[in-house]
């Protein structure tokens, strides 16, 4: 049974969690938790302070070591607001790799938002109906929209705790200007979203973070009732009395806590004015977060049958048709090369021997291989790397981007070489793979290269150091310029695979 570690870097608090997978569900065995207040400094000066770069990385040591004592398999770190905009964000990630080994992953508000939702929807049951999970940190406020477990709209605003004391609430308690002047930039974010909000009139909202669970601790002590809702006149009235109340009477406020009670008064304000400006009853607090989605992903990457598994391939694909559409790609004709590359990918497993999940970055770069068309035809294998490496496909790593990039980069004349940049910043397992993978794709464009659907069936024959493709095509149609494709594809494919190539019909 594999253990699974899952280390969320945050602008306020470190965070910790520990889950072994067991008959395909994950159970806690430890967690951990420490506010560092990594991105107080960022949000003032725009770099991370020695002192907070210091304190979370001996916060770091210390999960590494209950990392090694319980003996994890994997561990995945993963940083969000406040490394996104810090300027030496390096100093911080080398640092951490010095003291424990880890590479830390800057992850986007978008896919910190997925993986919220991923967390939640693994674990617990919302149903069909529209929800909005909200995450507000320290840095940053994630809002998701969601309809049958599809997340349909994510925005990432600068609305973390941290990031609006610093900027704001200067006095104890605040002053009105400030307060007031907090409540107008909050209400300038929300503008954004607020009418979507609106219109999805969307009964199920859940929140989440150390601030939503101070918030509903604070409301049941003051309603004495154990729920774990908040409805948007009590989150009014809390805001409020936070608000008046010292540094000292918040501290001792139950839930709220020593640290959290220095930045819980604009946290209160976010929530209250959310609630207020999208004409929202209320919201739900769940314990589930980012960890628990970083965990699900572990586990789905680790176990096919694992239970997160179809919600992580709902969302790539969801993504995937989002790219093509805002790139202007033909999605039928991207079909039908993914399925023609998915197709020789089983049946020459083989012949090319790549890892498992090189299936599913092969049927990514075979939709996405011509997205670079969308800047300009001259140079668009260049650009199709570009854009798959750094945009916003959800579900993949910016490894795995990498990957799915270079795989479809090499369509055109130029081959993959190690003094290439898009091979360089592979591992060197991947140097090899790519060549094999980025084969596969350019036959599978072969077989579809005339966009007439001309090929009706297509079936692979091994014979010895040969490999011939049965070609059937459709009727009425011709398939001269598919099989001539193929043959240009003949040199390359010795030299990549060592076997002869030929095309026939069937």
């Amino acid at each position: 049974m594999p253990i699974f570690a899952a280390v969320d870097v945050g602008s306020n608090s470190v965070r910790l969690k520990i889950a072994r997978l067991s008959g395909r569900r994950l159970r806690a065995i430890h967690e951990d938790r420490e506010v560092t207040r990594l991105g107080e400094s960022v949000f003032r000066t725009g770099f991370l302070s020695p002192d907070a770069i210091a304190n979370t990385v001996k916060v770091l040591r210390r999960f590494h070591r209950a990392c090694q004592r319980l003996g994890t398999d994997s561990v995945r770190v993963v940083a969000t607001s406040a490394l996104r905009d810090a300027r030496n964000s390096r100093a911080f990630l080398e640092w951490v790799r010095s003291a424990t080994g880890w590479t830390v992953e800057i992850i986007s508000g978008l896919e910190e938002a997925r993986l919220i939702h991923l967390g939640l929807i693994s674990s617990i049951k919302i149903g069909s109906a529209p929800a909005l999970l909200l995450d507000l940190g320290g840095g940053s406020c994630e809002l998701t929209i969601s309809i049958g477990g599809h997340i349909r709209e994510t925005v990432s605003l600068p609305l973390g705790a941290v990031r609006l004391t610093n900027e704001f609430l200067h006095h104890d308690p605040p002053r009105k200007t400030e307060l007031q002047s907090l409540r107008g930039f909050i209400t300038r974010e929300l503008r954004r979203v607020a009418s979507r909000i609106i219109k999805l009139r969307t009964n199920i909202v859940i929140a989440t973070s150390g601030t939503a669970a101070s918030l509903t601790a604070v409301c049941q002590a003051l309603s004495k009732n154990e729920t774990s809702s908040v409805t948007r006149a009590q989150m009014s009235r809390i805001a409020k009395l936070i608000a008046k109340s010292s540094l000292e009477q918040r501290r001792r406020m139950n839930g709220i806590g020593p640290r959290r009670a220095e930045i819980v008064v604009a946290g209160a304000i976010v929530y209250s004015e959310l609630l207020e400006q999208c004409h929202l009853r209320g919201f739900r607090y769940s314990p589930l977060g980012l960890r628990d989605g970083l965990l699900a992903q572990m586990a789905a990457e680790h176990d096919r049958g694992a239970r997160s598994r179809k919600q992580i391939e709902s969302e790539r694909w969801d993504s995937l048709q989002a790219a093509l559409a805002h790139y202007r790609v033909d999605a039928h004709h991207a079909r039908q090369v993914r399925e023609a590359a998915m197709s020789l990918f089983d049946t020459l497993r083989s012949v090319h021997a790549l890892p498992p999940e090189y299936r599913e970055w092969l049927s990514a770069a075979a939709m996405l291989y011509e997205v670079g068309d969308y800047v300009n035809r001259s140079g668009r294998h260049r650009h199709t790397y570009y854009i798959i490496s750094h945009s916003e496909i959800l579900g993949y790593t910016p490894e795995q981007r990498r990957v799915i990039a270079a795989v479809a980069r090499y369509l055109g004349k130029s081959r993959p070489s190690g003094g290439d940049g898009p091979m360089k910043v592979l591992p060197p397992e991947d140097r090899q793979y790519v060549p094999k993978a980025s084969q596969l794709l350019r036959l599978a464009r072969a077989l579809n290269l005339s966009r007439s659907h001309s090929i009706r069936g297509m079936r692979v024959r091994l014979r010895d150091a040969e490999v011939q493709i049965l070609v059937r095509p459709a009727r009425g149609t011709g398939i001269e310029l598919e099989l001539w494709a193929i043959e240009k594809e003949k040199n390359y494919f010795r030299e990549v695979f060592g076997r002869t190539l030929s095309a026939a019909l069937a």
